[in-house]
């Protein structure tokens, strides 16, 4: 576990203890289970056998898999793995579409895909995407229930920011997949995927105060970007905010009354 993930953990377990809790559970998974170092273990009723302490790269989608998806998401897929509209074509390893579940009731949209999913064909598989993994799971969305993907299919050359063209010839991969989805709320993190989505110049710190937002009708909360997360941990507890507004607009969406929000954790 690096030392800024292990710091954010700490502070939510020192704050749940607190609350007089000796144990968190997050999905089927409890803290104690977790490591932001390494893929989360498929969970099992019993397992006695010691955790590797490695684990190789995630292997990318199989053609069964993608095979298996929704026939609008196999169609997107299909049209976006051969696609050479910009430059980045040249320089990627492997299209990184999305994955998860596509009658997911959320969808987590990220900026673009680094080094690690480049090499995997999978979003969010670094240390960025374990402390999504964490922060998801601790307001009830566990990663194999919602579904994840980037405004850019493809990695920039040494993880620069997306340029404008190649936002523009990329995000409507983005829009058929949201079409397709037809989620109940959008997570969007970071600037590029707010700004995307919003149509908006603003900075993302300006467009997450203005609270819950829309895309074509359907809610939007903007937050922070888990890989800023990890740069600055001060944020923490607004994104915490953030995600405590997601499970709300899901719970009323699907007609439950919302519980209590969780304390903010501290700074």
């Amino acid at each position: 576990m690096s030392r800024e993930a292990r710091a954010l953990l700490d502070r939510y377990l020192r704050q749940r203890r607190e609350l007089g809790e000796t144990e968190l559970v997050l999905g089927d998974r409890s803290v104690r289970e977790l490591d932001l170092g390494t893929p989360p273990a498929v969970p099992q009723r019993e397992n006695t056998a010691p955790r590797p302490t490695r684990q190789a790269a995630p292997a990318p989608p199989s053609e069964a898999q993608a095979l298996a998806l929704p026939p609008a998401l196999a169609v997107i897929r299909e049209e976006a793995s051969t696609c050479t509209r910009c430059r980045l074509a040249t320089t990627r390893t492997t299209v990184v579409f999305g994955e998860g579940d596509p009658a997911a009731r959320v969808v987590v949209v990220g900026e673009a895909p680094g080094a690690d999913e480049d090499r995997s064909g999978r979003p969010f598989v670094g240390r960025a995407g374990k402390l999504l993994d964490l922060l998801l799971a601790s307001v009830g969305f566990p990663r194999a229930t919602v579904y994840i993907c980037n405004v850019l299919k493809c990695r920039p050359p040494g993880n620069r920011n997306p340029l404008p063209d190649e936002v523009e010839l990329c995000s409507p991969f983005l829009r058929k997949q949201l079409d397709a989805i037809r989620p109940a709320a959008i997570l969007a993190c970071g600037t590029f995927s707010a700004q995307t989505l919003l149509a908006t110049t603003e900075p993302i710190g300006q467009i997450r105060k203005g609270g819950e937002r829309s895309y074509q009708g359907v809610p939007l909360v903007p937050t922070y970007h888990p890989a800023a997360l990890l740069r600055n941990p001060a944020w923490v507890r607004l994104a915490w905010e953030d995600l405590q507004r997601l499970r709300r607009i899901v719970d009323r969406a699907d007609g439950q009354v919302p519980g209590p929000s969780l304390p903010p954790i501290p700074a």
